[in-house]
Formats: structure tokens, C-alpha cells, sequence
């Protein structure tokens, strides 16, 4: 796929994170801990943590990488560099006995926005090369990101972020956001935007709160693009969830004549990474290789679900959905784009999910072999190869614009995003 100067100095701005920006984003967490957490509960999380740092995170590492050979690592330890397996492993240890009151900090807009802003200075920039702004209205909120705020936008992605529904934000999304935006740019879209929503999480709210956001958000979008045909709706892991819960409120709302004043379309496109697509399953299963933890995830499930059991309500756990029917009339116009890795907790119901619906919906899938959950977001900042990155397997940008462009007749024809 050809890439502009533009686009390619953006994706290699400001690099993958280092040991440096690690030590530099402890900095600005820490006072928002103690802060938001309290100074007693943060040192008692630390102290929880020194066995894991100190012994088990060295010896596992040195042991897997270094002694083990190769058909006894795990699959993503072979692919993995050093550092990123450093930081999946210190990740899979604070999604499981990390609390998320604390997790939720860690993402939070107080911590992503300096952060970013270090490493923008860091590489000599002062200020952020794309323009971004907050909206909020009074049942939703959420970032603009978009070339010139002063044209009407010729494609918007409308994005929702994951982290399990309890702790994630925008603000730590925006230079993943970014990315797809100067991808976008570079295809040949004049003014691209996306609009990143920023949900409530829980516990501050529960279903169906996030799902109004969604909808209200969603309608703000197409009242600013004027055509549902420009957009695009994405999101990870919980953020694909809420996609798919959105997706099927269109349907419902056609089918039903109900909604928010009037009838809202379906979007062109759906891109979906690693989707939650059924909030508790027994085909969730815990890997070697990927982060999450089974137990912990049902736990945020149910949090979310509010007192609603998840397999009666489509809406909240949109894999218990069986009407096919439903799925036809909310199936975005050109189809759902999904990705995720063999490795994550969720592969085998995003599999059952596909086989499901892709008789009535136009599906589009790819499996990375040895992948782990969200690994597309995470690789943004991990991966030393940056431009490695939008290579198969893990062709998310590559695949769903070279789509978009097909759907707005561009006449570009990109040949990684031909359907393999």
C-alpha cells in the first residue's frame, strides 16, 4: 500500500514507548494515584506487586526467552520482542490482581495527555500535528480529532475504546487514533475525522447508560457528516461490544419504529478488534500467551450488565443474539471487518460469533496466528517495526481503509486490502 510523506512521518512521529517513557509515565501516575486512590491503598498495591517484579517477572522471562527452546515458548513469546513480552507480562499480572479502580487511573485523561505531550517534546514536536477537540453535550461526550475543523468531513470513524468497560479512555486512544487518521488522509480522503466516544464507565454507570452514549454519539456523527454512507463504526475488545450493542439497536429500532426521535441508518462498515462479542461464556479460556483473565472478565461483565443477565439481553451481550433476522437489518451496509489473535481468551466465541452470522452478514475476518488480545492497539506502541505493524496478520488499517475507499468509489485500488 502506498503511503504519503505526511502519513509516513506520522506513524513514525514518536516511536514505539521505551524503558525512558515507561519510567517517565510512573511520573505522572503516581501523584494521580495517590490522588484518585489514596496514599495507603497505592503503597499496599506497590508492596502486593515486589514479589512479581522483583522474582517472578526476571525468572519467567529469562527462563521462557532464553533457556526454553523455541517449540516450548509459548506462540507469542516466538513472534514477541524482548520488550514487548516484558510489558504483556506485567500487563497480564495487572489485569488479574491489579484492582480497577487503579486500572482505570493508569488510562485516565490526567495520565494520557501529559504522557503524550512528553513524548511529542521528546521528539521535538510542541503541540499535537493533527487538531483534536472535546464535545459534550448533556447525555454524551468525546474527542474530534479531524484535519480541518473548518470543512465538513468526507469520512468519520466513530470509535469506541476498550478496557473491560471499567477503566480505558480516548485520551490514551489518541495516538492509535491518530495513525488511522493519517492512514486515511493518505488514501486520498480530503478532510478525514474520526470521533472517539467517551463512555461512562462503570461502576459510575451500567447498562443501558453506555449504550445511550453510543446512540447519542452516533447521531451527532451522522448529523455532522450528513451520510451514513461515510461512516465507519469501530472499536476493541469492550469498545466492539458496545459496537455490535449499537448495531443492533439500529436493527431493533427499524424493525420497531422506536428510538431517539427519529430513525437512525446503518453505517457503512464496522471494524471490529478483538470484539467481547459474549460478555460470559464457557468457550472463554485462558491462554498461555494472552493477558486476560477469564475469571476477572466475567466479573467486569456482570458489573456492566447491571443486575441484567446477560444471555436474555442481546443488547447487553450481543452474541447472545440468534435472530438472524435482526442481524440482516443492523448489518452495516458493506459489512463487519473483524480481527483478532488465536492466542486471546476470546478467539473461540469470536470464531462461533463469525460461523454464526456470516450466512445472513457480509463478514471479513483474519486470525493472527499466535496473536493475543488487541494486539493491534497494543503493537502501536510496543512494536520497534512500526511499519511491520500493518502487515499481515495484523492488517487492521491496511484492510478497512482500502475497503472505505472501494465504498466511496475513489477509484484507488489498494492491494493489501483485497479480500485474501
Amino acid at each position: 500500500m502506498a503511503r504519503g510523506p505526511e502519513s509516513h512521518d506520522l506513524m513514525l512521529l514518536l516511536g514505539p514507548v521505551s524503558y525512558l517513557d515507561c519510567l517517565v509515565f510512573c511520573v505522572f501516575l503516581a501523584p494521580q494515584l495517590i490522588w484518585h486512590v489514596g496514599f495507603f491503598e497505592t503503597v499496599w498495591c506497590v508492596l502486593q506487586a515486589l514479589p512479581f517484579f522483583s522474582v517472578k517477572l526476571p525468572v519467567g522471562l529469562m527462563r521462557e526467552r532464553y533457556f526454553l527452546p523455541p517449540e516450548n515458548q509459548s506462540l507469542f513469546v516466538q513472534k514477541a520482542s524482548s520488550f514487548e513480552d516484558f510489558v504483556i507480562r506485567c500487563v497480564r499480572y495487572a489485569f488479574e490482581h491489579v484492582p480497577a479502580k487503579i486500572g482505570r487511573v493508569f488510562f485516565s485523561k490526567e495520565v494520557a495527555l501529559p504522557f503524550m505531550q512528553f513524548r511529542l517534546l521528546r521528539h521535538g514536536y510542541f503541540r499535537c500535528p493533527v487538531p483534536w477537540r472535546e464535545h459534550r453535550e448533556e447525555s454524551f461526550h468525546g474527542i474530534w480529532l479531524i484535519k480541518n475543523p473548518e470543512e465538513k468531513p468526507d469520512f468519520v470513524l466513530f470509535y469506541a475504546h476498550g478496557g473491560g468497560f471499567s477503566m480505558g479512555s480516548s485520551y490514551f486512544y489518541l495516538e492509535f487514533l491518530l495513525t488511522w487518521l493519517s492512514e486515511l488522509e493518505a488514501l486520498g480522503y480530503s478532510n478525514p475525522a474520526i470521533f472517539a466516544l467517551e463512555y461512562t464507565l462503570v461502576p459510575d454507570a451500567a447498562f443501558p447508560t453506555q449504550l445511550n452514549e453510543a446512540v447519542r454519539g452516533y447521531e451527532h456523527v451522522l448529523k455532522v457528516v450528513q451520510d451514513p454512507s461515510l461512516v465507519c463504526v469501530s472499536g476493541d475488545s469492550a469498545g466492539a461490544t458496545l459496537i455490535l450493542s449499537l448495531l443492533l439497536h439500529l436493527g431493533s429500532q427499524e424493525a420497531n419504529g422506536i428510538g431517539y426521535g427519529r430513525r437512525l441508518p446503518v453505517p457503512a462498515l464496522a471494524v471490529l478488534i478483538s470484539p467481547w462479542v459474549t460478555l460470559v461464556s464457557t468457550r472463554h479460556r485462558n491462554t498461555v500467551s494472552d493477558y486476560l483473565d477469564v475469571k476477572q472478565l466475567h466479573q467486569y461483565g456482570m458489573q456492566f450488565a447491571g443486575g441484567k443477565m446477560p444471555e436474555k439481553e442481546p443488547l447487553v451481550s450481543p452474541g447472545c443474539c440468534k435472530d438472524m433476522g435482526l442481524w440482516k437489518r443492523s448489518s452495516p451496509s458493506k459489512g463487519i471487518y473483524i480481527t483478532y489473535g488465536t492466542e486471546e481468551v476470546f478467539a473461540s466465541e469470536i470464531e462461533d460469533f463469525i460461523g454464526t452470522v456470516q450466512e445472513t452478514v457480509v463478514v471479513k475476518s483474519e486470525a493472527a496466528v499466535g496473536g493475543i488480545h488487541a494486539w493491534p492497539v497494543a503493537s502501536l506502541f510496543l512494536s520497534s517495526n512500526r511499519l511491520g505493524f500493518f502487515d499481515a496478520p495484523f492488517n487492521v488499517f491496511g484492510y478497512c481503509v482500502c475497503s472505505l475507499m472501494v465504498i466511496m468509489n475513489a477509484g484507488t485500488r489498494c492491494e493489501q486490502g483485497e479480500e485474501r
